[in-house]
């Protein structure tokens, strides 16, 4: 007779179950037995099982107690914060910027360090992880994850990078050697990606798993999440919306399109473009985003520039939405973050003059380190999902 595959069942469902408890302590805190018996429609005796497995693995602790009306105080568990770590970090054009945090993902370290000029990147990426991590004051050896965000094209195939704009020196081959310099896993990510991934935890996408994430600077980006997964496409182009052919961007010449080619869209909507809209009305600015902030301030006297940038951010908003009908729409970026609802407002208008679409256009709310806290929340989701593997 063939083997029963009853006996696995048992197994499969303690580690769902303790998988589901570990995310109710690392997302909303500390509970006691029984809010999470409660939580997770489970029995108590269930839910104190549960407790007992993760806090022989290390992963639980009780922190304190909480009154439960009559009879004993009830312990109140919580996640421990020093189980494992995680290192993010974003590469910018002239620095790299570090961030170790503990297993909840509250940051404990560090460090910045210039980028301009370098042509090691191993070496940058090195010193960026050990500076944090020192900063933080653990081992290297408790670090389980470093997750680099860097613009450009990350091959979804082998996880190196395939082309990074502005930052030659950062190529093919680079996870592979920083692997060899670490004992914790390195996972290379697409920088716009990332602030995706933060948008929807923790910002304007309100945790929707269809949406998309609008990034409006210097470049252009676009985070697609798709069923609550990043979107790629085969070979990590998914999102370059700069190269998106629109009405009055003039479209690439000279032969082969290359990456280093300016698109149709970037030149409508990029950030020299936002800075030209800003001239012509009065509104004068070094970086793209100065103009939209000066324009804001300026109330009805900035309405019209305000206008012409959303009108051509809508262009490409339009494009996204007769394709992918996403729930929500993130408009990030500095561009996106200075914008906020009034620039938001002027986009969503004007792309249902468009098009019969009516996305709910929104304004990024992670303004601060959103790559950043992205390659965090990035690293963490690996971890966690490793320990029930």
């Amino acid at each position: 007779m063939p083997k029963s595959h009853t006996p696995g069942v048992p197994k499969l469902l303690r580690v769902l179950n303790d998988q589901a408890a570990l995310k109710l302590l690392l997302d909303d805190g500390p509970q006691t037995r029984a809010q999470l018996a409660e939580r997770t429609s489970m029995s108590k005796v269930t839910a104190s099982q549960m407790m007992e497995r993760l806090q022989t693995r290390g992963l639980v602790e009780v922190i304190g107690s909480k009154s439960g009306g009559r009879g004993p105080n009830a312990s109140l568990y919580a996640a421990v914060p020093t189980f494992t770590y995680v290192v993010g970090i974003e590469v910018g054009l002239t620095s790299a910027k570090g961030a170790c945090a503990d297993f909840t993902g509250h940051i404990v370290g560090r460090a910045e360090i210039p980028v301009e000029g370098s042509t090691d990147p191993v070496s940058v990426v090195r010193r960026v992880v050990t500076d944090s991590v020192a900063d933080a004051g653990i081992e290297m050896s408790k670090v389980e994850r470093v997750v680099l965000g860097t613009p450009g094209v990350i091959d979804p195939g082998s996880g190196d990078i395939g082309f990074s704009w502005n930052l030659p020196a950062w190529h093919r081959g680079l996870r592979t050697a920083l692997n060899e310099q670490f004992g914790a896993e390195v996972a290379i990510e697409n920088d716009v990606n990332l602030a995706t991934i933060a948008e929807q935890r923790s910002g304007g996408a309100g945790g929707a798993s269809d949406f998309v994430y609008a990034w409006y600077g210097g470049g252009l980006g676009l985070g697609v999440m798709l069923n609550g997964r990043l979107y790629r496409g085969a070979t990590g182009a998914a999102g370059e919306i700069g190269f998106l052919p629109v009405p009055g961007g003039e479209l690439p010449t000279g032969g082969v399109v290359t990456r280093l080619s300016k698109g149709s869209y970037q030149r409508v909507i990029g950030g020299d473009a936002v800075i030209d809209i800003g001239a012509k009305h009065g509104f004068p600015g070094a970086e793209p985003e100065d103009v939209v902030r000066a324009a804001i301030e300026a109330g009805e006297e900035g309405a019209a520039c305000l206008d012409e940038i959303g009108k051509a951010m809508a262009l490409g908003i339009v494009a996204v939405c007769v394709l992918l009908d996403p729930t929500v729409v993130v408009l990030g970026g500095p561009v996106g973050y200075a914008g906020g609802l009034v620039l938001a407002g002027r986009v969503a208008a004007h792309t249902t003059q468009l098009a019969p679409v009516n996305p709910s256009v929104v304004p990024g709310t992670v303004i601060e380190e959103p790559v950043m806290r992205g390659a965090i929340l990035h690293g963490l989701d690996a971890v966690r999902e490793g320990l029930f593997a």
